[in-house]
């Protein structure tokens, strides 16, 4: 079975390795710090833990992509289309969560941040060459 796998530029990988290490900052900062976070923010601490744990994971996969030798094009096309998922989630989120004027703030910078890495990765991903490889 053949996958196509990319020759990722310089611009690609950067764009990977930058949204891991802010998910992965972004992970401690939430797992960590979520019962001192969940009053100013006015959301719960599980909640908040909940999302710092499952950035660490996310944040080890884009990594993995982003030093990848030849990382699967339809991988990072998953990363874009999940990064545009929690930007849609992220405005919901605003909505429907009742937090507080910080924890607003909080959550409209992350997604702007995570929109920003996720045009990067969909402008990168066009650039990048192609190479067929054994799966």
């Amino acid at each position: 079975m053949f996958t196509t796998r990319l020759t990722p530029t310089r611009f690609l990988r950067l764009s990977l390795l930058a949204d891991a290490a802010a998910s992965g900052a972004t992970g401690l900062l939430l797992a960590g710090g979520a019962d001192w976070l969940a009053g100013p923010f006015g959301l719960s601490a599980a909640l908040l833990r909940g999302v710092g744990l499952f950035f660490l994971p996310w944040a080890a996969l884009v990594a993995w992509l982003g030093l990848a030798a030849a990382p699967p094009r339809n991988a990072v096309r998953l990363v874009v289309a999940l990064n545009l998922a929690w930007v849609a989630e992220s405005a919901l989120g605003l909505a429907l969560l009742g937090a507080t004027a910080l924890g607003n703030g909080f959550i409209a910078f992350q997604a702007v941040a995570v929109l920003a890495l996720a045009l990067a990765q969909a402008a990168a991903l066009r650039q990048a060459p192609l190479r067929a490889a054994l799966a």
